[in-house]
């Protein structure tokens, strides 16, 4: 079943095939106003994480390792991945979100991915 994404070389290939997981995954993960869609979006260098409502197609909290308070800070991506965790939950909750669904944004629930929805559950954000 092909989903519309070019087959392609190298990295080229992987961003694709991250892309298809990604559409795969998208039709089942979908943010309501009570439970809305924490997406993690990652690069070889930054990871952002926004929690949205995709029913009013608002952003209601975001973090990214290139925030000031996390930027140039001291440990290896996967610290920086717990810091992000830990703030956009701080801020999902001050947005009033208790409770989110997952979308791993078609990336393999392990290393840097893994260790920001542990930040962000031991924040107090239910999955």
């Amino acid at each position: 079943m092909a989903y519309g994404v070019k087959i392609a070389k190298g990295d080229a290939y992987k961003r694709a095939a991250a892309k298809r997981r990604h559409i795969r995954i998208r039709k089942k993960v979908s943010g309501t106003p009570a439970r809305p869609r924490l997406v993690v979006t990652r690069s070889n260098r930054h990871m952002v994480a926004q929690v949205v409502d995709d029913l009013a197609g608002h952003t209601l909290a975001s973090a990214s390792s290139l925030d000031a308070s996390i930027r140039g800070g001291d440990g290896d991506k996967s610290a920086q991945a717990k810091q992000v965790g830990a703030l956009v939950a701080e801020r999902a909750k001050a947005a009033g979100v208790e409770a989110v669904v997952f979308d791993r944004g078609g990336n393999r629930y392990a290393g840097r991915i893994a260790a920001l929805a542990d930040a962000a559950r031991e924040a107090g954000l239910r999955f």
